[in-house]
């Protein structure tokens, strides 16, 4: 079953038949599913939150069903939350990215459709939990405990996408006032038209920086073998 952009049926089946010493295989296959799912759609708070429960529920799902031990389970669950973690981390680049292209042309911190984005970013870390648990939670008890475990000890040192969803927020106010002082604010019409087409923008930058990365690592092996061969 495809959902959200994320075929579930085929993460289920993952989570059901990993090992104990695949969660780091497992983590990779979530961050890259999810990050493909976000990349499809237009970067809105309820797109997010669509794709973030998809991949909870195939995951709970598939590890309803495994035949390895809790501890092991709960494992899997924590390899799941961080995938979903570093996926989301991307999508805070890629808006920071965006946002910083509207900033430099001149839309200012007042901007509503400015301040909703970064609004939006500052709770990244309190959407991203709240969507797990409430996804985790309909997937009935057996893993309720499992989930709480996972979630709880993520809250308690912050998400990686939390964590810089902060640090942008706060850096790109400090560059919309900064631009404002210099008199390089837009005109209200002119910022509003530029806000206009930021989910899209931000989804593109998104392509666009995972790209960049495919090609980035699929030239690391040729490299490394050109040095080799010189040696």
């Amino acid at each position: 079953m495809i959902k959200s952009g994320i075929d579930q049926k085929a993460m289920a089946d993952m989570f059901t038949n990993a090992t104990a010493k695949q969660g780091e295989a497992l983590r990779k296959a979530v961050s890259a599913a999810t990050l493909k799912a976000l990349q499809g759609r237009e970067m809105t708070v309820k797109n997010i939150q669509g794709v973030l429960k998809s991949v909870t529920q195939a995951a709970s799902a598939g590890a309803a069903n495994s035949s390895l031990p809790a501890v092991d389970v709960e494992a899997m669950l924590g390899k799941a939350l961080a995938g979903m973690d570093a996926a989301l981390l991307k999508a805070v680049d890629a808006q920071r990215t965006a946002l910083e292209q509207f900033v430099e042309q001149g839309v200012g911190a007042q901007e509503k459709h400015l301040k909703g984005a970064l609004a939006n970013l500052e709770k990244m870390e309190d959407m991203f939990f709240d969507t797990v648990t409430k996804a985790a939670q309909s997937t009935g008890d057996q893993l309720q405990g499992p989930w709480s475990q996972v979630l709880e000890g993520m809250q308690l040192k912050g998400s990686a996408s939390g964590t810089q969803a902060t640090a942008t927020v706060e850096q790109l106010m400090a560059a919309a006032q900064q631009a404002s002082r210099e008199g390089r604010a837009a005109g209200a019409k002119a910022a509003e038209a530029l806000m206009k087409g930021y989910a899209t923008l931000v989804s593109g930058v998104l392509i666009g920086m995972s790209e960049a990365l495919r090609q980035e690592q699929s030239a690391a092996p040729a490299k490394a073998a050109a040095k080799g061969s010189r040696k």
